[in-house]
């Protein structure tokens, strides 16, 4: 997870990494606005897989024969992810979601193996099987003050994705709703800029509401134990050899959101 920026640039998210627009949106003026901090303004595809574990271990023993471990990983090649997500009281981001809606959004903010110093507000834009990332550093005040609900000081920010957030937390009533964690396991490939991924131990905070805590209380939202989800990203382009290990591997594709899993209980 490279800080580059103020952006977490592990091509991983399809952060501002190019690929044809496809989608129809083209560059339009929510696109536009971002020009001082998005670098390439354009999609990414984005595939997921439900896997169990005899599958995780077949898949990752190919893929190792031909992508590179990602270079940030921990001394056994994962690290933690943990995100609060944004919602309203009518839950428009987890309506749109399991209501099928295919252009939709959504807010978090994230961190990484519990270090506060390095605390990303991400926006993810999604058309189809195509995304897109906006994102910015914030600090942990900031971060702190905003769960709060002590917003002033993102009204002169001069991220323009912070005051969008701003504005929303305002007309949609945005607000912290959930925390989801679990680990990855990425593997890269340069033809393509392919990320692939397998993310595990999916949990959730529940009801719990309060967020940055030094000791998570969390509960699990996977169905299974050993349930994985396999997630493919890549340009304009997947690779023929990338593409001939996932086709040899019987898996289901699935419209999966680990925002809405963990947000099933309530």
């Amino acid at each position: 997870m490279e800080r580059n920026g103020g952006m977490e640039r592990d091509g991983e998210m399809g952060r501002d990494n190019g690929m044809e627009r496809d989608s129809g949106m083209g560059k339009d003026s929510e696109i536009e606005q971002y020009n001082g901090m998005v670098q390439n303004e354009c999609f990414r595809h984005e595939l997921k897989y439900g896997i169990g574990y005899p599958q995780y271990l077949e898949l990752r023993s190919r893929l190792r024969a031909v992508m590179q471990p990602d270079l940030h990983t921990g001394s056994d090649g994962r690290y933690l992810i943990r995100s609060i997500y944004f919602d309203n009281y009518r839950d428009k981001a987890l309506r749109e979601k399991t209501d099928g809606v295919s252009r939709r959004e959504k807010f978090r903010i994230r961190y990484y193996n519990d270090d506060f110093s390095f605390l990303v507000l991400e926006k993810k834009m999604k058309v189809n099987d195509l995304c897109m990332k906006f994102d910015v550093e914030i600090t942990e005040k900031e971060c702190r003050e905003l769960l709060d609900g002590r917003l002033n000081w993102m009204r002169g920010h001069p991220s323009p994705l912070v005051q969008e957030l701003y504005v929303k937390m305002h007309s949609q009533m945005l607000r912290p709703r959930v925390l989801v964690s679990y680990m990855r396991e990425p593997y890269v490939y340069k033809a393509g800029n392919v990320r692939v991924t397998f993310d595990s131990d999916i949990r959730t905070t529940l009801y719990h509401r309060d967020f940055l805590e030094e000791q998570v209380t969390d509960i699990s939202a996977s169905e299974r134990p050993g349930d994985m989800i396999l997630e493919v990203k890549y340009d304009a382009f997947l690779p023929e050899v990338i593409r001939g290990i996932l086709q040899a591997g019987v898996m289901r594709r699935q419209a999966f959101s680990k925002y809405a899993a963990c947000r099933r209980f309530g």
